[in-house]
């Protein structure tokens, strides 16, 4: 950082000189003494030299990440509503690649597929504010259940599909969900719990639902069906969150105790999902492998 530092500052006093009409040479020569002034060595310029795309590549692209970051909060966009442009910008592009089954999202039917999850919300009753506990493996549909709860201000909170019994009631608790989706793989774990969680939370399972018994005994309802018979088009709702409200919660790895939640409001996911784009200097047309479980924090960013 000290570096990066002594590189602007000396770029700022070149620049300097070019506005007094100071000739090159002579600018140069200046430049060159003040950088051995400040930094006390010919070694540590050489590397200054060495290092000068690279550290102007990460000025690059902090400048264009902090412009993009108060343009949306002036604006009080949301994440929702960014999706909701690249959409506009290229709806039969590519959304999300499912390398297990094959299946190929375009940006249109990964829309569609957010608001029949935002329809499903809000006949739910849900409000602004209220939780829904995502406890599934990796599937584009997690994707579009905690994009499509973001349009209307639900959250998502992000269980790991590795835990059980106690520190699986734990995080679900501690959430405060009102409901739980989970995975029809997960119908073993959730068994195990569902008589210990907090009263009223109401279950969805999605997936091949083969021990539709033991779902009954627990009244999981099928999150299919209903999404199958909900909207596709936009819902009549107009979000009241703005660029620094809460998003999703996700968790930390409980190596100190029980997982802890921590919220993840719309500027930090968009902060982590634009450095990561200009960081790698990814381009529009680049596609992302994400081998990361989608409730890790740093696997998030890249589905979408």
């Amino acid at each position: 950082m000290k570096l990066l530092i002594c590189v602007i500052l000396c770029l700022i006093f070149l620049a300097l000189l070019r506005l007094l009409s100071v000739p090159w040479l002579c600018s140069l020569l200046a430049w060159l003494g003040v950088l051995v002034l400040w930094m006390g060595s010919w070694g540590n310029i050489y590397i200054a030299i060495c290092t000068i795309k690279r550290d102007l590549l990460c000025l690059a692209a902090i400048v264009k990440v902090k412009l993009a970051m108060y343009r949306n909060l002036r604006n009080k966009r949301t994440i929702p509503a960014l999706f909701a442009q690249k959409v506009q910008q290229h709806p039969d592009k590519h959304a999300l690649i499912f390398e297990a089954t094959g299946e190929v999202w375009s940006f249109k039917e990964l829309q569609e597929r957010c608001n029949a999850v935002a329809h499903w919300a809000l006949a739910q009753g849900w409000a602004e504010g209220d939780v829904v506990a995502l406890y599934m493996e990796n599937h584009p549909l997690v994707v579009a259940l905690w994009l499509g709860l973001a349009m209307v201000g639900v959250e998502a909170a992000f269980i790991n599909y590795n835990l059980r019994q106690q520190p699986l009631l734990h995080c679900v608790g501690v959430s405060g969900a009102r409901a739980m989706v989970f995975g029809a793989e997960m119908t073993k774990a959730v068994s195990e719990v569902a008589g210990s969680l907090q009263p009223g939370i109401v279950l969805f399972c999605t997936g091949d639902e083969e021990n539709k018994e033991e779902l009954c005994s627990f009244q999981a309802q099928s999150l299919e069906a209903l999404l199958t018979r909900s909207p596709t088009h936009p819902p009549n709702y107009k979000l009241k969150k703005d660029f620094n409200d809460r998003l999703f919660y996700i968790y930390t790895s409980g190596t100190t105790g029980m997982p802890k939640a921590a919220i993840v409001v719309h500027s930090r996911y968009f902060r982590i999902a634009a450095f990561s784009f200009h960081s790698f200097g990814l381009r529009p047309d680049d596609i992302v492998y994400n081998c990361l479980p989608l409730y890790h924090s740093a696997g998030r960013p890249c589905s979408v």
